[in-house]
């Protein structure tokens, strides 16, 4: 019997290409029996017989302490699964910055499977020659077996900590896949973690920052139309691009766009700036951002804090900033226990507030620090409804 565990995009995609018709999908969701339009069973969690399944592909958001993983006695990866299909892969990982490395890395190497940024492994050209795949802790954590040609690890910082149980064990999910990496296989990993790493047998190069990258791999910084954090992702991916090509590709880098809700810079009709940053989900890629400016600033925050100690966040705020804070959970105690003095809201009342308010001189910043899903069916959906705001008023 196949067992899907979740019914998101990754189930979804595989049960719909794979023996469709064949498979059993448990979901907290489903409170009765029924099936879907290929004729798979979709069943309440409590159906699930781990002495009839042969395999329990796990969908990526499942906590591993969730009853399904725990019963399970063949669990695998969307990324096991297909292991056997796929061909030569670089994966990409870490905490901020991933999205945009694995779209710079495809790019600059003219992949024709793309990467896989918002879509199943599933959904790919599985016969192509080299993929590239953005990986999070998630799916990093559930998968044993398939192991990249090049593995790319942006730094760690503290997220997910509610669905990993700690920050080590957080860690451990970014880095011990490259206990399995063969000889001739490749890391870019920061530098942290050599002593950790000592044992490994791949290729390695350990960095600190992008200077360190531009030293390992002949980087001429100076050439990059980038600041920081995406200096970070350009170097890492310019280095990708150097091991599998062995060139550096200045001017292709250059025309790179990045991509939407990452400091992603608006203009309103009276000349101020807006700022969608909602991409930043955690205190480190929040922090980031804010800390690029130094315009006097109106800061939405807030949201799921996925286990996040804030005081750390606040505490690092200038003691003059214009603070919103948004999301089912109020930090305003934590936020006024560090001199701050904010505005306990909801994102269409901070937004119109800030656009009362805001001056030339300064910036409105939506970065939370925070997961969306609290509130929102996605960073993307946040992002948008930001801008959307800020236009309605607009006119």
């Amino acid at each position: 019997m196949l067992s899907m565990f979740g019914y998101g995009n990754v189930a979804k995609a595989i049960t719909s290409t794979y023996k469709k018709g064949e498979w059993y999908i448990y979901d907290d969701k489903f409170s009765v029996c029924s099936e879907d339009e290929f004729g798979n069973k979709l069943l309440p969690t409590s159906y699930f017989n781990p002495d009839k399944s042969s395999i329990e592909v796990v969908s990526p958001g499942i906590a591993p302490n969730h009853i399904l993983c725990k019963s399970a006695k063949n669990l695998t990866s969307e990324i096991d699964f297909y292991n056997e299909a796929l061909g030569l892969s670089i994966w990409v990982s870490g905490t901020n910055g991933k999205t945009t490395t694995t779209e710079m890395i495809s790019y600059l190497l003219n992949i024709e499977a793309g990467a896989n940024i918002g879509k199943p492994i599933a959904l790919m050209n599985l016969k192509a020659h080299l993929v590239v795949l953005e990986m999070s802790s998630f799916a990093l954590h559930y998968t044993k077996v398939a192991r990249p040609e090049l593995y790319v690890l942006l730094p760690i910082c503290d997220d997910h900590i509610s669905w990993h149980g700690s920050f080590n064990n957080y860690e451990k999910a970014k880095l011990d896949l490259i206990f399995r990496m063969n000889k001739t296989a490749s890391i870019i990993v920061p530098k942290k973690y050599e002593e950790y790493l000592k044992s490994a047998n791949c290729i390695k190069y350990f960095y600190e920052n992008s200077s360190d990258l531009a030293k390992l791999f002949d980087i001429d910084l100076a050439r990059l139309n980038y600041n920081e954090p995406f200096l970070l992702d350009a170097c890492l991916a310019l280095a990708a691009c150097k091991i599998i090509s062995g060139k550096i590709e200045y001017e292709k880098i250059s025309k790179f766009k990045i991509g939407r809700h990452r400091v992603e810079i608006f203009k309103d009709s009276k000349d101020r700036i807006w700022i969608d940053d909602s991409k930043a989900t955690n205190i480190s890629a929040a922090l980031a951002a804010i800390n690029s400016f130094k315009e006097p600033l109106h800061l939405i925050a807030g949201g799921d804090a996925k286990g996040q100690d804030l005081n750390e966040f606040f505490s690092k705020l200038d003691k003059n900033i214009k603070l919103y804070l948004i999301g089912k959970s109020d930090f305003s105690d934590i936020a006024k226990k560090h001199g701050l003095n904010p505005i306990r809201t909801n994102l269409k009342e901070a937004v119109s507030m800030i656009y009362k308010d805001l001056t030339t001189k300064e910036i409105a910043l939506l970065s939370p620090a925070c997961a969306s899903l609290d509130e929102f069916s996605s960073y993307a959906e946040r992002g948008d409804l930001f801008i959307k705001y800020m236009k309605d008023l607009d006119v």
